[in-house]
């Protein structure tokens, strides 16, 4: 079976650091979907203190994820690691379901989920 979101352990580790950065310590990494973007969807990353009814909830690294049940179908397989550069880091979010991206890599399409295209 596909795990829904893996984490690497580098952004395992730099979540953590946000969360004690920001005293979150405890919290959950929420991983979503939204709608917008240029083409469609957006991904979503943010602290919740608790989970809900209709959350799945993961641990990997020490490090407790949730995810909405209807985000799951869009996101199975993807892969959030976070990377160092010359010009400083970040996340980075590999969805094997995504069939289109914009060019600023920020907003996504699958073919199950169009979404509502917004501005950029």
């Amino acid at each position: 079976m596909v795990q829904v979101v893996e984490i690497s352990e580098a952004a395992a580790f730099h979540v953590k650091e946000m969360m004690r950065h920001n005293g979150e310590e405890g919290s959950l990494l929420r991983v979503a979907v939204n709608g917008g973007g240029c083409s469609g969807l957006t991904y979503g990353l943010g602290f919740e203190p608790v989970q809900s009814e209709t959350d799945i909830l993961l641990n990997q690294h020490g490090l407790q994820i949730i995810v909405a049940k209807e985000d799951v179908d869009v996101l199975e397989g993807t892969q959030v690691d976070y990377k160092e550069s010359l010009m400083g880091g970040g996340f980075t979010i590999e969805n094997p379901n995504a069939i289109l991206s914009c060019g600023c890599g920020t907003s996504f399409r699958t073919a199950k989920k169009v979404g509502a295209p917004a501005d950029c």
